[in-house]
């Protein structure tokens, strides 16, 4: 995924691409999709996260900020996007200097949109800004400074030099409830004491477990639950509560 954290892998030189105008991306089927979603749901679940900030500050101290301009936005919008959200998304990165692509998502899995959770670093900070509050089928184009990108250091392997302000054209194509919101950890806590004990995270699992299309055994859901509490347990009191569970919350919670 371009735009994220420096380990990710990025595309040498990917092949020019164009806007899908009036082009259907190819979809998986439906249980490909519901695999695709669990596996990436539990991923997240197993992971522990950062925040993003809402502003970047250069080295002598002056502050930038994110330039968004909506390119097109629906007449009905009954869901926005907002922190903790798992977004379904293309987008293109250039270089603003010269214009030059570093990067499009369409040339990645078979071209299928990315599947991120915003505002929780998936993809660097100015992508998790700009795409705040956007509506399903909303299209963006954003300038992202390079304290909200790569830095001073920039990224050689995605061809992204130092101090370099991107560019980016986004379309953003589903809002879903992201794997660690504050509705999740609600639906989990089921005796509503706020922190959750390994018997209602285990009956959680089960109940996703149920949904993939692979059967998976009871060593595998002992060893993901074993897992979870190793990650983020951090007391070691055997529950999870709301700080070690990370909850993303809305801004008004």
């Amino acid at each position: 995924m371009p735009a994220t954290r420096p380990n990710s892998v990025l595309p040498g030189d990917p092949p020019a691409c164009r806007p899908m105008r009036g082009r259907a991306y190819p979809r998986p089927g439906a249980s490909a999709l519901r695999t695709m979603l669990f596996l990436f749901r539990l991923a997240v679940f197993l992971s522990l996260w950062g925040c993003s900030k809402g502003q970047g500050q250069t080295e002598d101290g002056s502050t930038e900020e994110v330039k968004i301009e909506v390119l097109h936005r629906p007449e009905n919008c009954s869901k926005t996007s907002r922190k903790g959200d798992l977004l379904n998304a293309h987008y293109d990165g250039y270089l603003a200097k010269d214009g030059s692509k570093f990067y499009c998502s369409r040339t990645q899995n078979e071209g299928h949109p990315k599947w991120f959770v915003l505002g929780v670093g998936h993809v660097i900070k100015g992508l998790d800004i700009a795409m705040m509050d956007m509506c399903p089928g909303e299209k963006r184009k954003v300038i992202i400074p390079p304290s909200f990108a790569y830095g001073k250091e920039g990224y050689a392997e995605g061809k992204i030099p130092p101090n370099a302000t991107l560019m980016f054209e986004i379309e953003l194509y589903a809002v879903t409830k992201g794997p660690r919101s504050i509705e999740t950890f609600k639906q989990i806590d089921t005796d509503n004491d706020r922190q959750l004990s390994k018997a209602e995270i285990e009956l959680y699992l089960q109940k996703d477990f149920e949904k993939d299309a692979k059967p998976r055994d009871k060593s595998y859901q002992n060893a993901v639950l074993e897992d979870i509490f190793k990650k983020n347990d951090h007391n070691r009191d055997g529950f999870i509560s709301p700080k070690e569970y990370n909850v993303h919350q809305h801004d008004e919670l």
